[in-house]
């Protein structure tokens, strides 16, 4: 009798149809290998390298040979509550690293976690807790504002017709009712839940708070009732953008004293948690934000005081050709986001980094996290940027050069079957190769495919059975493929692709839903 398969069985059902489900059992650069039904090892050329993971490739030996030191010397990764000189170390390296990219000098205050999308959930609590200290300076304004102008009410003063108009009371109403309305209005608006601002096609995680930055409806609208509320922004869309910020702004009165009259002044809420960026969208597709429209965002966010939160998870730590992706649109956050290649492929880790005026030292005492901020993880982090920042930044160099060559390649063989591929796009090694719609295919296999939603994963798994390439699809536009492979990237292994990518090209092209399939 079979052994019941437990562990996500629909998914295992899934890659099974497309002969996905393959077991590796060794790694080695950019490379996955597993064992054919004769016990013969096969290679395969990994090309979503961990979904952006592993910028040094799989198992790099300078990794390995740190992390083996590290266990042989008994090093603790539970020492909860104690000095973690460490982790201190890896945020000032960040930090030089920031200055460098961005001109800044202001430093970033660091908060560890495991995970890209738990980095994303830290970041949520602490803007809220960032927004709730500026709540609190605005109430207690207001508080003040009342009972400066019940005291000159007090001694004679009248309460100007505008404050009455402005809280919807009739000129009649006694300062009490000013003061109760602009107690409850202020009690219902500092109450209300924030307004988070994401990209369309964005990606942030899929935890319970980061799954509503997720822009997918398929991942997010089952658990809408959970968490934060989110309005998604079109890229590039200017009007867009302000017209959110003009329907979601709010405001509250403020009351003062002038000589013998009390008036008001409309002080702006802080409605807005954060706008969360990808500075190159992963999985809506590889696609660049434009430096225009990100001006535009940072140029929001400076107005409304929500912070600039920089999603560096899978762009960042060289993959661009610079350690952060944001800087080669001249973008600055107020926070970033880190993880995936932070850990080298081995260690599991991520932090955010708070720009220091905005950090609340508060929050070190609200949230802590098991595992986060252990020696073995931070140690390999330290020893990942250094190996990135050899020789004047070599490996920036490499992801710059090695991504050319490759979108040089991708891009020729758009050229040629300009029919079935739509576009190449992204920045060093993180692209995206775009087949064109194949739900109108001649072949009745593809083109069912492809209206089924599988297409990407049949492709897969042609390119795994006939070409030995490890493909994936970026999950929100299943017809981009992504290529995320390592700076160790070589020719030939370019030249793999490109004829792996020219036979698929051609079967589209032929309409031969039976070799894709795997059926014939």
């Amino acid at each position: 009798m079979a052994e019941l398969e437990l562990a996500e069985p629909y998914l295992r059902e899934v890659l099974g149809t497309v002969g996905l489900d393959v077991e590796y059992l060794r790694a080695s650069g950019n490379t996955l290998f597993y064992q054919d039904a004769a016990g013969n090892e096969v290679p395969v050329l990994d090309l979503a390298c961990g979904f952006g993971s592993l910028i040094l490739g799989h198992h790099h030996p300078e990794v390995v040979a740190r992390a083996k030191e590290l266990l042989d010397s008994q090093v603790p990764v539970h020492a909860q509550f104690s000095r973690h000189s460490y982790a201190n170390d890896l945020a000032a390296v960040l930090n030089r690293i920031i200055a460098r990219e961005t001109g800044s000098s202001e430093p970033y205050w660091a908060i560890f976690g495991n995970s890209g999308a738990e980095s994303v959930e830290i970041s949520i609590k602490h803007a809220e807790m960032e927004r709730g200290a500026r709540l609190a300076e605005l109430v207690s304004e207001v508080e003040a504002g009342v009972a400066a102008a019940r005291a000159a009410v007090g001694r004679g003063a009248t309460v100007a017709p505008e404050v009455f108009a402005a809280l919807g009371l009739p000129a009649t109403a006694g300062f009490d009712a000013v003061a109760d309305a602009v107690t409850t209005r202020t009690a219902d608006l500092t109450g209300r839940a924030p307004v988070f601002l994401a990209l369309e096609g964005g990606f942030h995680g899929k935890l319970v708070g980061s799954i509503q930055l997720t822009h997918n409806e398929g991942y997010r609208t089952p658990f809408t009732r959970l968490a934060a509320r989110c309005r998604f922004v079109a890229v590039g869309d200017v009007a867009g953008l302000r017209a959110i910020v003009e329907q979601e702004s709010r405001s509250l009165t403020v009351l003062t004293v002038d000589g013998d009259a009390v008036t008001g002044v409309e002080r702006a809420l802080p409605v807005f948690g954060g706008f969360f960026v990808e500075p190159i969208q992963g999985e809506a597709g590889i696609r660049v934000l434009p430096a225009e429209f990100g001006a535009e965002i940072s140029r929001v966010c400076e107005e409304t005081g929500a912070p600039l939160i920089m999603d560096e998870i899978q762009s960042g730590m060289g993959r661009s050709g610079a350690f952060l992706a944001s800087s080669r649109i001249g973008l600055r956050g107020d926070y970033y986001l880190l993880a995936k290649s932070l850990g080298g492929g081995i260690a599991k880790s991520s932090v955010m980094l708070v720009r220091g005026e905005r950090y609340q030292r508060d929050f070190e005492l609200a949230h802590s996290s098991t595992f986060a901020k252990d020696a073995f993880s931070c140690h390999v982090a330290l020893k990942v940027v250094e190996l990135l920042e050899a020789d004047g930044g070599a490996a920036y160099r490499m992801a710059a050069e090695r991504g050319a060559a490759l979108k040089s390649r991708l891009e020729k063989v758009r050229g040629d079957f300009d029919d079935v591929v739509l576009d190449v796009r992204g920045e060093g090694l993180m692209l995206g190769f775009e087949f064109r719609d194949q739900s109108s295919s001649p072949s009745a296999q593809i083109a069912q495919t492809a209206q089924e939603g599988f297409f990407g994963f049949a492709v897969a798994g042609y390119a795994l059975r006939t070409h030995r390439l490890r493909l994936f699809q970026t999950a929100s536009a299943m017809n981009t493929f992504r290529f995320e492979p390592s700076i160790f990237l070589s020719d030939a292994e370019i030249d793999q692709i490109d004829s792996g990518l020219r036979d698929i090209c051609a079967l589209l092209r032929a309409a031969d839903g039976e070799r894709l399939m795997g059926t014939s």
